[in-house]
């Protein structure tokens, strides 16, 4: 075969040049055909290692990042009931490590019920809560035992009920662990004894605990925010410990910067309730509704609607009625922690100091040791 002159090879390439593009096109369309042996299985196999290298170091490094300090061992935590239900949540008795232990479970990603901006506000709620509750050491003060965010390992019991609400668990969800209180909330135990009331010493036994607990708090410029009495544990003892750090915050140096409706109607400072800037008295205030309520048994403001009773606490100075049967002693330290003037209030620590001198040995309380029944001294009826 004679060798191709010059112009045959130029003509050769051009034709090569355009079989070329003819096939780049082809590739670049929907149908794409490759032969089998014109693939580089080895460069293949190396490209997908080195990606598989790389997502495998990114998940290492990961899981191998520092546990925070009040990071728990999700294998060493047992679920095995609910005690309790929320909007937002549910509660659990566990054990955790061999310890018995109440695990609250909020969720941590969308359910297709809350918003985006509700699900923001509970991790941020959440976050709030684990930073305010694991520094805390006080008995009168339910202990932390760790916490757990944006886990997908959590084992949740199977159980047979067929109500169908919210508590399944979305992706990812996260927890609190804190110690198990088997006396369940104050709320529970005033309305146990709502007919028979409490002996004198009792009230200001649990009065005591509750004190002590928010003025060790307020030395660690912690402001609770949301005191009643169904944030109040009981233990066996009937020792009293504050729970639900849901809302709880450290103290603003600028009580301007701590503002809005935060906490529960009935129990709200009236600073609170208009909007208006407030500080750690408003835990004081709210301490003398559960005062009350500890000493009567009973709920205030019962036949008002939250309206009225947001109204009347502001501009009619509504607070509840005091039975005439009250010690004075008693009577004082209600009416000085709700004082409308928050800065007239009592101090927590003061408020310690005066319950430690009352004097419980001659009673004092809502019936005589020696009689039963209810208080005869108590008019039941209320209102602004």
């Amino acid at each position: 075969m004679e060798p191709k002159n010059k112009q045959e090879e130029e003509k050769d390439a051009a034709a090569a040049g355009e079989s070329k593009s003819k096939v780049s096109r082809s590739l670049s369309g929907k149908d794409m055909f490759f032969r089998a042996d014109k693939i580089d299985l080895k460069n293949l196999d190396y490209q997908l290692e080195k990606r598989l290298s790389k997502a495998w170091t990114r998940d290492k490094s990961f899981s191998q990042r520092p546990r925070e300090a009040w990071e728990i061992d999700l294998s060493k935590l047992d679920l095995r009931y609910i005690i309790a239900r929320g909007t937002y949540g549910t509660v659990y008795r566990a054990n955790y490590d061999g310890e018995d232990v109440a695990v609250k479970i909020l969720d941590w990603g969308a359910d297709g019920v809350a918003t985006d901006a509700e699900t923001a506000a509970l991790r941020a709620s959440f976050q709030q809560e684990v930073a305010v509750w694991h520094k805390l050491d006080h008995p009168n003060v339910t202990k932390f035992v760790g916490a757990s965010m944006g886990t997908s390992e959590l084992r949740i019991p199977q159980t047979n009920s067929t109500i169908n609400i919210h508590n399944s668990l979305p992706a990812r969800a996260c927890c609190v662990v804190v110690e198990y209180l088997p006396g369940g909330t104050l709320k529970q135990f005033l309305i146990k004894n709502r007919r028979r009331k409490l002996a004198y010493k009792v009230v200001i036994q649990i009065a005591l605990d509750l004190s002590r607990g928010l003025s060790y708090l307020h030395s660690k410029k912690i402001v609770h925010r949301d005191v009643k009495t169904e944030n109040m544990l009981l233990d066996n003892h009937r020792t009293l410990k504050i729970a639900d750090f849901g809302v709880a915050r450290v103290e603003a140096q600028n009580p301007q910067d701590m503002t809005g409706e935060t906490g529960t109607l009935g129990y709200m400072a009236p600073e609170v309730l208009d909007g208006k800037p407030y500080n750690r008295s408003c835990d004081v205030y709210s301490f003398g509704i559960c005062l009350w309520e500890i000493y009567c048994c009973d709920m205030p403001y019962p036949d008002l609607s939250f309206a009225e009773v947001s109204s009347a606490v502001v501009r009619q100075n509504l607070r509840p009625e005091i039975p005439r049967c009250c010690p004075n002693s008693l009577a004082s330290i209600m009416r000085k922690c709700w004082d409308a003037n928050a800065d007239k209030r009592l101090d927590m620590a003061e408020v310690v100091r005066l319950l430690e001198s009352i004097d419980t040995s001659k009673g004092g309380g809502m019936i005589p040791e020696d009689q039963m029944g209810g208080c005869f001294c108590f008019n039941p009826t209320r209102g602004p």
